[in-house]
């Protein structure tokens, strides 16, 4: 059984979901979104730029899975920020799911008029189209700019997050306004320094547990929500399996003691970065 959190706006949010980056639109999204319900999955994470919104909201229409069991959390592209603009897009984004309403919208990126897009969430939440309303990869200051200007407090901000780059910095103040943190890249991608670290590898000796199952454990108990991704059956069913366990305070100590404010996917102060993400453009 999945636990969940309650967000600041009283929804519940399941904490360990299934995430649609790289997927493309099409039969292998499909199978990994109808996979993953089956297993027992309920928050499926996808986005505008992800590009496999229509065939993710077909695997939830198509599950046999009442509506209202599944969290789907889906993401504004900068491209559409702006009030106006938003507005429009958010309607052909509940066109492109054709679910009924979106669980959680999210800004994707801190760039461009993104006080403007998130006042068209505000507007949509209001209207009942979408129930939670959050950013992504807002640090403290673009945070804070964010709140003096709207009326809402995000309900999330989802972050990159693992064992290296622990937001540290940034929990307190999320904690502060009430706003949970999600971790996208939660096993850092696979990343060498995660995979062959030798205090990672100890603890899953220890619990007779998968090093990814240990990295999850701890996302679970520092209170994160996240979604790594997989189109592997057998590990969805495992990424499941961490909650049954639990890691004793000495070793979260330890997986702690890992923080090194390592970006691994991307900065999201840097100057490069940020123009980057301010003129990639996609056809939805």
């Amino acid at each position: 059984m999945i636990n969940t959190l309650k967000m600041n706006d009283s929804y519940e949010i399941p904490q360990l979901g299934i995430g649609a980056y790289l997927l493309p639109d099409g039969e292998e999204c499909y199978n990994t979104v109808r996979t993953a319900l089956d297993l027992g999955y309920r928050h499926i994470d996808t986005a505008e730029a992800y590009l496999n919104e229509r065939t993710v909201g077909r695997a939830i229409r198509e599950s046999g899975i009442e509506r209202e069991e599944i969290f789907l959390t889906t993401k504004l592209w900068v491209q559409d920020y702006g009030y106006e603009q938003a507005l429009k897009a958010i309607d052909l984004m509940m066109q492109r799911l054709d679910i009924g309403y979106i669980d959680l919208l999210l800004l994707h990126r801190p760039v461009g008029d993104n006080i403007g897009a998130y006042k068209a969430l505000e507007e949509v939440q209001r209207q009942g189209l979408v129930h939670s309303i959050g950013i992504c990869n807002h640090t403290r200051p673009q945070l804070e700019a964010l709140l003096d200007a709207t009326d809402v407090v995000p309900a999330v901000n989802q972050m990159e997050c693992h064992p290296l780059q622990q937001q540290v910095e940034l929990r307190p103040f999320l904690e502060k306004k009430g706003i949970l943190l999600e971790s996208w890249f939660p096993l850092a991608h696979g990343s060498k320094r995660i995979r062959f670290n030798e205090t990672l590898l100890a603890l899953a000796e220890k619990y007779g547990r998968t090093l990814q199952q240990i990295v999850l454990r701890w996302h679970m108990q520092e209170g994160f929500i996240t979604f790594p991704k997989s189109t592997n059956p057998d590990h969805m069913k495992a990424n499941m399996e961490v909650f049954d366990f639990a890691l004793e305070e000495e070793d979260m100590d330890k997986i702690r003691a890992l923080n090194a404010n390592r970006y691994l996917g991307g900065d999201p102060e840097s100057e490069e970065n940020f123009k980057k993400w301010s003129e990639t453009r996609f056809e939805f």
